[in-house]
């Protein structure tokens, strides 16, 4: 068509090939659409709204924060790959430093369960989710969702992996780490790697101002990132995330919003016939050369 929409045959309406996609209704144009998508995938680290926002020069820093947001939910791609193998598990605290009790109990910051392949030679896959608490119950649907059965868990000592093993069809290799006198990262390296990297990429790149909501989404684009780390080409994550990005319906910003305002309620229209209020309402004086002649 001349304005570069196509004709459905089946509901005989012209519709736009991006309807459907998280590029749906959007009045920025797709080039602009792409260098974001360029920029969040070629750097190492990413890029954050402020940067993108000065970068492409938009209008408000919202749009572009938006923008990234809306890729971030194409990057979890539906029915992915369980990890498999050898699969270390364990939890870590996402948050400023704040007083307080410690360990998994502390307050004010975000519990991330973490899981991460091991190899021969590095560390392979990795799965990030938040979860309400280290309950064996909180923990077996992290396992279920993002690890294949079969596996073998490679845990610390807390007593909720036991629990989680038995009842997922999991093999189980436990660490006491307080009792083998290890320092924690040696018996298993690769979480307390990502872990770091997470939380070094969340204060370098985002300079910490993630609100607790939004962390989940955050941990979407570092896994997206992690597990492409060996692509020859950068240009390679970039296709993958626009491929990703047309397979995602429509995302609007009030669901993006952790705390959206109330829409604005318009005021009544006024009545046809304007009233004076009482202050105007005066006695209109005699003028008899404006009657009528007889």
């Amino acid at each position: 068509m001349v304005d570069g929409r196509w004709w459905c045959e089946a509901c005989r309406r012209r519709v736009s090939v991006t309807a459907g996609t998280i590029f749906h209704g959007t009045r920025t144009p797709l080039t602009v659409w792409f260098a974001a998508a360029w920029h969040m995938t070629a750097g190492k680290n990413g890029v954050s709204a402020a940067t993108l926002h000065r970068l492409l020069g938009f209008g408000s820093y919202q749009t572009a924060w938006a923008m990234l947001h809306r890729y971030r939910t194409a990057m979890v791609r539906p029915g992915r790959d369980r990890l498999v193998g050898d699969v270390e598990v364990d939890e870590t605290l996402i948050g400023g430093v704040k007083p307080g009790r410690r360990g998994r109990g502390a307050l004010g910051k975000v519990l991330v369960a973490v899981a991460v392949e091991q190899q021969v030679k590095g560390f392979g896959r990795c799965r990030l989710a938040v979860i309400s608490n280290a309950s064996a119950a909180a923990l077996g649907r992290f396992t279920a969702d993002h690890i294949e059965p079969g596996s073998v868990l490679i845990t610390d000592g807390w007593s909720a992996y036991p629990t989680v093993a038995a009842s997922g069809g999991y093999g189980h290799r436990p660490t006491n780490v307080s009792g083998s006198g290890q320092a924690a990262h040696l018996p298993l390296p690769g979480v307390h790697r990502v872990a770091s990297l997470v939380k070094r990429w969340l204060l370098g790149t985002h300079q910490g101002s993630v609100e607790a909501d939004h962390v989940q989404a955050y941990l979407d684009e570092f896994t997206f990132r992690f597990n492409r780390r060996g692509a020859r080409h950068r240009g390679l994550l970039f296709r993958r995330l626009l491929e990703q990005a047309v397979d995602v319906g429509p995302v609007t910003y009030r669901s993006l919003v952790v705390n959206p305002s109330p829409k604005r309620t318009r005021p009544a229209p006024p009545p046809k016939r304007r009233v004076a209020p009482p202050t105007l309402d005066i006695t209109v004086p005699a003028r008899p050369w404006r009657s009528p002649h007889p």
